[in-house]
């Protein structure tokens, strides 16, 4: 089966025709924006796998492409900070979980909400959910950070090599390890079957945590 310089191949996914228009300007959009640091038959590839993984995990197959576009260019970032051909000059840190509908996600809003730009935040899961816990979403509600559009993201080789540290909350051994990078692990109740009012501690555990973290990662001048 041949193929075209614009097209994703259809054969490595059945059923992609149906939103072929959409992940094909996709790849346009990521050509234009990673020129110089990645061809277009890497980005088609990352947009792909981004797909696949999504398409297999999220609830949300109506907004699928979308997802993948912002899945395939948050790895394609971390590849280019991890080869160097993008300079990151804030530390980069990465939250994993288990399905990264908790913790993790928890964990990401509030450092990028308390760092305000000073540090770089990623988050994934090592077995992903197909949605975010609507009790997380609920208690981070409370506390005036919005993450209803966020999505579970599988654990990827790329976005380990980005970061500069690690923070586990639960996946055991699966996150990849890699000298230079700074590993922790976070022990915290799972959220996940738990009402809201037992998730309000977890959260604020988190929120210590992590302004603990903020000092470890800026030195004062």
């Amino acid at each position: 089966m041949t193929t075209t310089p614009d097209s994703p191949r259809r054969r490595e996914m059945p059923g992609l025709h149906n939103h072929e228009a959409s992940l094909t300007a996709i790849v346009n959009d990521l050509e234009r924006r990673f020129l110089g640091h990645f061809g277009r038959e890497t980005i088609g590839r990352y947009v792909l796998e981004s797909y696949a993984a999504l398409k297999r995990t999220s609830s949300v197959q109506i907004h699928l492409p979308v997802l993948a576009g912002h899945f395939a260019h948050e790895r394609l970032t971390a590849v280019a900070q991890a080869e160097g051909t993008i300079v990151s000059t804030t530390p980069e840190v990465l939250f994993v979980c288990v399905h990264n509908a908790g913790r993790s996600q928890m964990a990401a809003a509030l450092l990028d909400h308390h760092a305000q730009g000073r540090v770089h935040v990623r988050s994934a899961g090592s077995q992903p959910a197909d949605q975010l816990n609507p009790a997380v979403v609920a208690a981070m509600s409370e506390v005036g950070l919005d993450i209803s559009k966020e999505f579970p993201k599988p654990l990827t080789d790329d976005v380990v090599r980005a970061a500069d540290v690690v923070i586990t909350m639960g996946c055991g051994d699966a996150c990849p390890i890699y000298p230079g990078r700074k590993y922790l692990d976070w022990q915290l109740d799972d959220p996940a079957g738990k009402p809201i009012a037992d998730v309000r501690p977890i959260r604020d555990q988190i929120e210590t945590r992590v302004k603990d973290l903020i000092e470890d990662l800026i030195a004062a001048p």
